[in-house]
């Protein structure tokens, strides 16, 4: 009997260190995993400095993610992104939805390139500038739930922040330029729609000046 009991407590006090391994591992494990996910999906390195996903409170948190464009742009760098720090509705998402209550976003840098080719990294990857027609299909977010299977309830305040962009033409250097945007805390609530992004779209193209409006080129020369 008192063999059986050593036993006994001795794998459950093995089974409490593990667990609390694994707690502790947690956030190292996700980030990993996170790194993966994003090279699986996008074709592109990404590193993450540190990321937690609280058990008790509804939050995650990344910090010092940077994403490098695929070798066809030399892998250089594509973002730099300091924070995304999301509080949500764990309820919602039991019943497949996405509440999100704070959303703190830290773009520190955006990398524009011009590959030896004249392809251009945000036209490659489809991030081409708004047209009218995709201005109009923001306003329906179906394809979101049809790409996730959730719906899309609102992020009630959006805090956003943007540092630098940088055009880097890897054919001719000279052409390297780096617009400062300096947008700190620029505070969006009831977001629901890619519309309701529309006056933070005008004011990055404001601060941008003429450096956005450089990168715009025809059709069928992208």
């Amino acid at each position: 009997m008192k063999f059986v009991f050593k036993w006994l407590f001795r794998l459950l006090l093995l089974a409490v260190v593990l667990a609390v391994v694994l707690v502790l591992s947690l956030d190292s494990i996700l980030r990993v995993v996170v790194q993966h996910n994003i090279r699986s999906q996008t074709g592109m390195e990404a590193e993450i400095g540190k990321f937690h996903l609280g058990l008790i409170e509804s939050v995650v948190t990344i910090q010092n993610l940077k994403i490098y464009n695929p070798p066809d742009f030399g892998g250089t760098p594509f973002l730099d992104i300091p924070e995304i720090h999301v509080e949500y509705d764990r309820a919602a998402l039991v019943n497949n939805q996405i509440h999100i209550t704070l959303l703190r976003f830290n773009l520190g840098e955006l990398d524009i390139v011009k590959n030896e080719s004249g392809r251009t990294n945000i036209f490659s990857l489809g991030l081409a500038m708004p047209t009218k027609e995709s201005v109009a299909r923001s306003k329906d977010l179906s394809g979101f739930k049809k790409k996730t299977g959730l719906d899309f309830k609102g992020i009630e305040v959006l805090n956003v922040s943007v540092g630098t962009a940088k055009f880097i033409d890897l054919k001719d250097q000279r052409n390297n330029r780096t617009q400062a945007i300096g947008i700190e805390n620029c505070v969006i609530k009831n977001v629901k729609t890619p519309a309701d992004l529309a006056g933070l779209a005008v004011l990055i193209a404001l601060r941008g000046g003429d450096f956005f409006n450089s990168l715009i080129v025809p059709a069928g020369l992208k």
